[in-house]
């Protein structure tokens, strides 16, 4: 049995030192002013078409030397497509600002539709409050600390690290972690099939939606 004096006294002879983990950097401030966001899907992770209904999130992909990338998400509740997505080596507002751009460019318009995230600082800003009022897009959010409100979101997140990382702890490279993430989405885009959708992928989904459109028309 010992005491914390000896093991501090046994660290120093051996130059044993403890590991120190890096404190996290908050690097977007919430707009004080903000108004109150309403929670435009309470928990109800479906719509009735593509380009409806929206949910984000922000990611962490860790690569070697203890470092991080991050992966923003924008994934269709119609059709379950990651419509939108951006990585880079920060978490600042751009990098959520970007992805939800990308969707807009997939689309061609995201006038009307509802984006929902999580309380996050990114999220939470003036400036990417701005983005949505651009786009024309109404933004969402579910209860302070509350993971639930965004579940599929989450969901989809912790799938898609599982599967490209499966049971590593990290990439070796930040070159490594952007290969995998864009194969993986572009095969669960093109080629996944999900039970919701009648075992469809979500662009065959999609395209059979506008077919039934074009028919009826």
């Amino acid at each position: 049995m010992v005491n914390h004096k000896r093991v501090a006294r046994v660290m120093r002879r051996f130059g044993i030192v403890g590991l120190h983990l890096r404190k996290k950097v908050r690097t977007t401030v919430p707009e004080p002013s903000a108004q109150k966001v309403p929670d435009l899907i309470r928990r109800d992770f479906t719509a009735e078409a593509p380009n409806r209904r929206y949910v984000g999130d922000i990611t962490y992909l860790p690569i070697g030397d203890g470092r991080f990338l991050y992966l923003a998400t924008v994934l269709d509740l119609g059709s379950r497509r990651l419509a939108g997505w951006s990585i880079a080596d920060h978490m600042r507002t751009a990098l959520v600002s970007d992805a939800l751009r990308a969707a807009a460019a997939t689309r061609g318009d995201l006038s009307g539709a509802i984006f929902h995230a999580d309380h996050g600082a990114q999220y939470t800003s003036a400036e990417f409050a701005g983005v949505c009022a651009e786009l024309g897009v109404r933004l969402s959010m579910g209860a302070v600390g509350t993971s639930a409100d965004n579940a599929a979101a989450e969901a989809f997140n912790a799938s898609l690290k599982r599967e490209t990382l499966q049971g590593a702890r990290r990439w070796s490279s930040a070159r490594e972690a952007r290969l995998a993430v864009f194969k993986w989405i572009t095969r669960y885009n093109t080629r996944r099939r999900h039970s919701a959708l009648g075992y469809l992928s979500p662009i065959d989904y999609e395209q059979q939606t506008i077919d039934r459109v074009l028919l009826a028309a």
